[in-house]
């Protein structure tokens, strides 16, 4: 789960009801994803303003270790990573979310001559961005409004700008499909030709572990998941009853991944965009895949898409990896 922390712009939420709504990126998903078999929605689309501020309290959870994990492989072989930057690196962070990774990569490299972070939801990011340029007053700083799962298009490296180093943290990739996380690769090796990516990879483990991270007492992961229909509420206009659905999540042992899905309590009907839907108790919307990767695995997926394999890196636990790809020749 990250926002794809891990694409489009959000709409002003003061416009549920605008005339555009119903023919949003957002709203024409939605309504394909409902009436599908079986019904499913892209996580890309968790990642509101409100949906960004819910991940970060899941990433403070204890039960969440895929953050702190991640932190603490970053702050450990930051100097090795950047050795392998090189100076003047420019860094381009894919799903760049609330900027606190980052800040470990910046003050460890030598003298990186920009940094341009790519997030679906340009409200929340130009917030972080703004906050990041305080901090590192001297960095050029280029957030990217953008869907990174498509065709990225990306400004011209900065004069005198060292290589094109990627930053995917927080295992993203696993919430792709197989043939999504493939084409993703496929888009970072082109975008960063003659440069590196730096992804984070969580690893296959014991199930009671993972049914934990994503199954808190709390119940931040259910509001997280939730605030997707609260959000089509919202900017479509749509009138889904929040307590009408419940959060449910799983380790799928054979297909090596937790199921996020939304989980109807009882026969009901939703409005949407001109379309009613017919939900029966117990009818799921698939909400989010979050795969879990061997060593080995990633290698050979990122092998695929052009990359070569260079130090991997885990925490004595096994819990987390971090990878250096090293992408095709300019």
């Amino acid at each position: 789960m990250t926002p794809p922390r891990h694409a489009s712009k959000p709409v002003d939420r003061q416009t549920t009801h605008c005339a555009d709504a119903s023919g949003s990126a957002f709203a024409r998903d939605l309504v394909a994803g409902l009436s599908a078999t079986p019904r499913q929605i892209s996580p890309k689309y968790f990642y509101d303003t409100a949906g960004s501020e819910i991940f970060e309290r899941i990433c403070e959870l204890p039960e969440y270790y895929p953050t702190r994990t991640e932190m603490g492989l970053l702050m450990a072989h930051a100097d090795e990573i950047a050795a392998l930057a090189g100076p003047r690196a420019e860094i381009v962070e894919f799903g760049a979310g609330a900027l606190q990774k980052i800040r470990l990569l910046l003050d460890a490299f030598d003298a990186p001559a920009g940094y341009l972070p790519i997030d679906i939801s340009g409200e929340h990011l130009n917030a972080a961005a703004a906050e990041l340029r305080r901090e590192y007053p001297q960095l050029a700083i280029q957030p990217v409004t953008a869907d990174y799962t498509q065709r990225l298009l990306l400004p011209a490296p900065a004069a005198g700008a060292g290589r094109r180093v990627g930053f995917f943290p927080g295992s993203t990739i696993g919430n792709f499909t197989p043939s999504e996380a493939l084409r993703f690769l496929e888009v970072a090796a082109q975008v960063l030709r003659g440069g590196a990516l730096l992804i984070g990879a969580d690893l296959v483990k014991d199930p009671a572990t993972l049914h934990a991270a994503y199954n808190d007492a709390q119940g931040v992961t259910a509001a997280f998941n939730l605030n997707l229909l609260a959000r089509a509420n919202r900017e479509l206009g749509a009138d889904f009853d929040l307590d009408g659905f419940a959060h449910h999540a799983f380790y799928n042992v054979p297909a090596k991944r937790i199921e996020m899905h939304l989980v109807s309590r009882r026969d009901q009907e939703v409005h949407l965009a001109g379309q009613n839907f017919t939900l029966a108790e117990g009818d799921s919307i698939h909400t989010e895949n979050s795969h879990k990767f061997t060593l080995a695995g990633l290698r050979e997926l990122a092998a695929q898409a052009g990359f070569t394999a260079g130090p991997a890196w885990t925490d004595p636990d096994g819990l987390f990896s971090l990878h250096w790809l090293q992408a095709p020749a300019a």
